[in-house]
């Protein structure tokens, strides 16, 4: 029974990346001998072992076969006579195909990935890529993680995406894998380049058809250098992994602009009224990707209110206090500063702004953190109603924002 590290554990130490989380694959090993030396199994259609001591995981040996059943739809055999090179001809690409002896630190390459890292290259590992629809996402995914080492996609491996996105079988996958796919490609340094290969292969208008939609469509050149909506979308995803790591934040700057898809081309390049109508598309994709509420509640905000915050300097001041309550800000103050770095985002992400200020976020907040020490008066509370108090804080609050806004 021998033991190796395989998989980004390998290929991350070979790019000189931070260790993450280390996965191991036995060779010649059985459940009852791994359960012998004290490993806990886990799972039921994929078992694997926890070591005793770190509890990292160990799997042993298999082969898969695409059957529509069992664990994700693959007929899966482990067996002490599976070789190492069996188990890492299933895998998806190359690179995340090598794996190191324990005892001595040999690698073991069978299928270049060693090559393909110095090539930067994302190339499958054999025909059967095609059995798994998951791994088009995948492809992307690491497309967008190593976008800063400039990895790209072997034409390849994209041809075989194609078939796979052209095959229907994206739309046989569970919500929660193509949201962890895409979530974790929101932390990626790049989030931008996991939309540029789904779309190259065809599985964004599969997988996100309301962002496919947006390209193509033109917008008015005076305020979009870049005139085409899903390039200003892809624009906006750069901008929005400068300025903040926080996935939240990009999804719903992702998010934003989905009313666009809808407009009538006999209204191009204006979109009146698109943040109204990309609220029921947030939804949609939401509900689709069963997205968690912190994502979905910001996202549906920059759908609706995005607009607004780019016009906040011509706001009457009665209007600006009813947009800071429209936006929680007093009761929500961290979902507020996301809202704002959203758009900040989709401000800086057009042609020639992707440098400047976006001083509208610094005055909503300036005025948010102003009216956030006004309470009420307290020689009031005794004799008013409720009514009455909620009226003369707001009159308070407008006083307060008159003057702030002749100083700035």
């Amino acid at each position: 029974m021998k033991t190796y590290l395989v998989g980004g554990a390998v290929r991350d130490k070979l790019l000189n990346l931070p260790a993450q989380e280390q996965d191991w694959v036995v060779v010649g090993g059985t459940p009852e001998a791994l359960l012998a030396q004290g490993y806990q199994a886990v799972g039921k259609d994929f078992p694997v072992f926890l070591h005793p001591d770190t509890h990292e995981e160990y799997a042993l040996a298999r082969t898969e076969r695409k059957t529509g059943t069992g664990y994700y739809g693959f007929d899966t055999r482990f067996s002490p006579d599976v070789t190492l090179e069996q188990d890492l001809l299933r895998r998806d690409l190359t690179i995340n195909a090598i794996a190191q002896d324990v005892a001595t630190g040999t690698l073991i390459d069978p299928y270049g990935g060693h090559k393909d890292l110095d090539a930067k290259i994302l190339r499958h590992v054999s025909p059967a890529f095609v059995e798994d629809p998951l791994r088009v996402l995948r492809v992307a995914r690491f497309a967008a993680r190593f976008a800063a080492m400039k990895f790209s996609v072997a034409k390849e491996t994209i041809e075989l995406m194609r078939t796979i996105s052209a095959s229907g079988e994206l739309s046989t996958l569970t919500p929660e894998r193509v949201w962890r796919e895409s979530q974790l490609a929101l932390c990626s340094d790049a989030p931008q380049v996991y939309l540029e290969v789904l779309r190259e292969c065809g599985a964004l208008k599969v997988i996100l058809p309301e962002v496919d939609a947006l390209f193509g469509v033109p917008q008015p050149e005076r305020w979009h250098p870049e005139i085409d909506t899903g390039m200003h979308m892809l624009m906006v995803m750069t901008q929005a992994a400068r300025i903040s790591p926080d996935p939240v934040i990009r999804f719903g700057a992702l998010m934003h602009d989905l009313g666009k898809g809808t407009t009538p081309q006999s209204e191009w390049p204006r979109h009146i009224g698109h943040e109204a109508r990309g609220v029921p598309l947030v939804k949609a994709v939401c509900e689709r990707w069963r997205v968690p509420n912190e994502y979905r509640e910001l996202a549906l905000m920059c759908a609706e209110h995005h607009g607004k915050l780019h016009t906040v300097f011509e706001m009457r001041t009665s209007t600006l206090l009813n947009f800071l309550e429209q936006l929680d800000a007093l009761r929500r103050p961290q979902r507020f500063d996301q809202f704002l770095r959203a758009c900040e985002a989709d401000s800086r992400g057009r042609t020639g702004f992707e440098d400047r200020d976006y001083p509208q976020a610094t005055f909503l907040k300036a005025a948010r953190d102003l009216i956030t020490s006004i309470k009420p008066d307290p020689t009031k509370i005794a004799n008013h109603s409720g009514k009455q108090i909620a009226e003369d804080l707001r009159q308070q609050r407008i006083a307060v924002l008159e003057q702030f806004k002749r100083t700035h």
